[in-house]
């Protein structure tokens, strides 16, 4: 079985917010500035809002990454602290990330960890100021993604700092406003639909439904991925989904990458292809699975809030200029 510590830090080697206020879209904040690409002489800052990662880890790759694009990236000593299984206590790490949205000299905020923790900084009072930012991360940081977005901020990306030189590169285009190329999975449902992306780990949204940072998804092309969960809780976690209403506007759905032991199925139950295909497939909107994103490689950056068009029979995500 997964040991809890291994899927705490499943997403961590590199993995990153808020304004409290209920289910605001970018639509409804057309006051917010457009965010400038990153370029050459951008600064970056590192936090790690969630689970504490090893005191000696060593981040000269990503900072080699980050200069070889002209950009400076900034890790506090904080990042490698540690309160319990946290990488300190809520308030400071509410506080870290506070103090990198604030700077204005900041242009970017990298999560550099994962497991658990960034919807307790959320809980603790985090929100970000009015000012549009770039942020980068997935699994545990899903929390602040979706809260920026619910907060109608621009410039959530889900994705990682890790993997392939290939990989890395789409989540540079991205930071620098330059097109990326389709994402191609398998459909299950036919269809084309239109609409912002919303990206995020299954279990980490699930655990948002009901508070104010889950932003709403009418008219949204919805993108899930997960780690460690057995078919039977995926298929717990979407009914929750379902019954909570935020699947019944989508203009699509698509699934990324699912993985778990392979003792959590006993001779009869459902196949993780079918547990998504019952749950998603008969909401009258295309469904595309097996997309490159989530645990595992390739995990292929997406920017939250952009329009996108998922084409059910093809099996593409493509992004809208």
């Amino acid at each position: 079985m997964i040991q809890r510590r291994s899927l705490l830090i499943s997403g961590a080697a590199t993995a990153l917010g808020a304004l409290i206020g209920g289910r605001a879209n970018a639509r409804a904040k057309a006051s917010i500035p457009n965010l400038p690409p990153l370029r050459k002489g951008s600064r970056l800052r590192a936090v790690n809002p969630g689970t504490w990662i090893e005191p000696d880890t060593t981040f000269d790759a990503l900072i080699d990454r980050c200069a070889t694009e002209g950009w400076t990236l900034e890790i506090p000593t904080s990042v490698t602290e540690q309160w319990r299984y946290f990488s300190g206590r809520d308030h400071e790490r509410a506080f870290e990330l506070s103090t990198a949205w604030a700077d204005p000299n900041v242009d970017a905020v990298i999560s550099l960890g994962g497991g658990w923790g960034s919807a307790r900084v959320l809980e603790a009072g985090f929100q970000f100021p009015r000012r549009p930012k770039w942020s980068l991360g997935f699994s545990d940081s899903s929390s602040l993604l979706l809260a920026q977005w619910s907060a109608g901020l621009p410039g959530a990306i889900h994705g990682s700092t890790s993997g392939p030189a290939e990989q890395w590169q789409r989540t540079v285009a991205l930071l620098k406003g330059l097109p990326v190329a389709p994402l191609d999975g398998r459909g299950l449902v036919q269809g084309i639909g239109e609409g912002p992306l919303v990206v995020t780990n299954l279990t980490v949204g699930t655990h948002l439904i009901g508070t104010p940072w889950m932003p709403s998804l009418d008219g949204a092309i919805v993108v899930f991925e997960d780690v460690g969960e057995a078919p039977y809780r995926v298929d717990r976690m979407l009914t929750q989904w379902r019954s909570a209403g935020l699947l019944d506007k989508l203009a699509g759905v698509a699934c990324g990458r699912f993985s778990w032991m392979e003792n959590d199925i006993l001779p009869g139950d459902f196949s993780m292809e079918e547990v998504l295909e019952n749950r998603l497939g008969g909401l009258g909107v295309p469904l595309v699975v097996n997309l490159p994103i989530g645990h595992g490689l390739p995990n292929q950056a997406l920017p939250l809030g952009q329009r996108a068009r998922l084409d059910g029979r093809r099996g593409r995500l493509s992004l809208l200029p």
